[in-house]
């Protein structure tokens, strides 16, 4: 290592924010760094600030520019907020991908869906196989989460070593899937490890967290319990809880039926990688229906009311042939994600409506997280005992929050929120540079940024209305006619008045254009301005809103 080389690590998404996550190494001088990227996923849109928004990306826009210099992509696990986008984006970054076993074979669905050869991807097995991408040396460390496979990163340097913790939890038996091992996060860690970067989701939950284990003894009596049909919905991605609510299904005497297609592939390539060998036989959906309700587990993806999932379909009347009524029961063996609550809360609405039954979390008697809790956090800085600690995956009172948590225990903190670039390098970390970070939106087969202002322009049109305004002018720059106006999203009936909205906009725009003057008239840019502000100053006056207003301008020639 000469002294103009230097280890700088940087978020691109998912430090101060939920989902999104994407986090860069880099290695080298300043102008000839290398970098190794890990994770690449994606958040989903609301209709409140991301309307027709399919997913959400970071905007890999700075590493993107340094594509040249990008040496491999590493994914810790499976879920939609680490891997989701690697398909979109990859494209634009052209490096191979390392990943386990489950995840890679979920990363190359991914790939195949955006059209990407999905041998791009590479199987790599677990610690202490490494994989070396220029001046890197990257091992997969087992670590327990909720879904199988998830690895913490072990990122050799010749700068030191860092622990990139992915998601996890303290979990001795998750059910599918590797334990939480003290004992290897010790010896990895033995020889000095420079900075620990820490899942810091849960780092408000005071309480020790609970093993996946806990909830088959109470999921199985609830599931003997209930009269009729039981529908329970959860993470598609949580394997070990599908295992475990089919197991509790089947030991009832219930037969397993699975909705959704997010569940239909995760269990399918659960079962591909041997991780899934003692999942109960699956009854078509359709077959389910003529069967007693009293004998039918269902699983159904949309635990977070996503409107289309089949969870919110079943809300609406039916699956297919599968039906809800009086008697049946409905479990959310999940936790709601902040922000999700409207979605939540109208399917639940939606089967009270049909006498259904609903069972949430019950103080966590059918749920347990994911992600390490308080005193899991003040284990992992234990075992692991870095010189730095850096705070990833949360918001920014989660950065702040374990930032504190870490100095109390006698660790050297730095809070480094999306683009913060922090060198790594010396007795202190230290933040050098700020970089460019955003929002990628995949919104139907295009994907565009957010100062492109498409959301914004819907936003706009969603909260105001929108006016189409058409005027023609003949070769000497006189109206044709009048003005053609038509509203969309606004209130067209005027309180006493018989006449519409949109005639009186159009009375009012032909006067504003008829009193303008002829070298007003002959300027396309001035009959906008003057038809914009004439439309929306009449619609406010009229029924107090400003519309966005389109201007068609067409010439006749002579």
């Amino acid at each position: 290592m000469s002294k103009n080389d230097s280890l700088v690590y940087v978020a691109l998404g998912g430090a101060g924010e939920i989902g999104m996550n994407m986090y860069l190494y880099g290695y080298g001088p300043q102008a000839k760094r290398r970098w190794i990227m890990v994770d690449a996923g994606v958040a989903f849109p609301d209709m409140d600030s991301s309307p027709g928004v399919d997913l959400i990306t970071a905007d890999p826009e700075f590493i993107t520019s340094r594509v040249h210099a990008l040496e491999a992509i590493f994914i810790t696990h499976a879920h939609e907020d680490h891997v989701g986008a690697i398909g979109r984006l990859w494209p634009q970054l052209k490096a191979p991908v390392y990943a386990r076993e489950f995840t890679a074979e979920i990363a190359r669905g991914k790939m195949e869906e955006a059209g990407v050869n999905p041998d791009e991807v590479k199987t790599v097995g677990a610690w202490p196989e490494q994989v070396e991408a220029g001046s890197f040396k990257v091992g997969f460390l087992p670590i327990s989460h909720s879904v199988p496979e998830s690895s913490a990163l072990v990122i050799d340097t010749p700068a030191g070593r860092v622990v990139h913790t992915g998601d996890f939890k303290v979990d001795a038996n998750p059910q599918v899937g590797e334990p939480f091992s003290p004992e290897a996060i010790s010896d990895v860690s033995k020889d000095g490890v420079l900075a620990l970067v820490c899942d810091s989701t849960n780092v408000f939950s005071k309480q020790a967290g609970r093993s996946e284990s806990e909830l088959v003894e109470p999921i199985t009596a609830l599931l003997r319990s209930q009269p009729g049909m039981v529908v329970a919905t959860t993470f598609a991605s949580n394997v070990a809880r599908l295992r475990t609510l089919a197991l509790a299904g089947k030991a009832a005497g219930r037969s397993i039926v699975v909705i959704g297609r997010a569940m239909h592939r995760m269990i399918g390539t659960a079962r591909k990688v041997g991780l899934l060998t003692d999942f109960p036989d699956i009854v078509d959906v359709n077959d389910a229906a003529n069967l007693p309700a009293e004998n039918v587990m269902v699983l159904a993806s949309g635990s977070q009311g996503e409107r289309r999932a089949a969870s919110a379909q079943l809300a609406r009347g039916g699956y297919g042939k599968l039906s809800m009524k009086d008697g049946d029961t409905f479990l959310f063996s999940s936790k709601v994600i902040p922000g999700n609550e409207i979605g939540v809360a109208y399917i639940e609405n939606q089967f009270a409506m049909l006498g259904v039954d609903v069972i949430g979390d019950e103080g966590g008697l059918y749920h347990v997280s994911g992600h390490a809790n308080r005193p899991d956090l003040q284990t992992m800085h234990e075992l692991v005992k870095p010189q730095f600690l850096i705070p990833m995956h949360g918001e920014y009172r989660h950065l702040r929050e374990h930032a504190k948590l870490g100095a109390a225990g006698g660790l050297t903190p730095v809070i480094a929120p999306n683009g913060a670039m922090v060198e790594l390098t010396g007795n202190e970390p230290k933040i050098v540079e700020m970089v460019e970070t955003g929002r990628r939106y995949v919104d139907g087969s295009v994907m565009y940024g957010a100062m492109d202002g498409i959301v914004r322009d819907r936003l706009r049109m969603a909260m105001r209305g929108m006016l189409v305004v058409n005027i023609v002018f003949d070769e000497n720059s006189d109206l044709v006619g009048d003005a053609w106006v038509e509203a969309k999203g606004l209130f067209a009936n005027v309180d006493g008045n018989e006449a519409s909205l949109q005639t009186e906009l159009e009375k009012g725009v032909t006067q504003e254009l008829e009193r303008s003057k002829k070298r007003l008239r002959s300027d396309d840019e001035a009959v906008e301005k003057l038809v914009k502000q004439a439309a929306s100053n009449r619609t406010n006056r009229m029924i107090g809103k400003k519309p966005e207003v389109i201007v068609m301008i067409n010439r006749l020639e002579g």
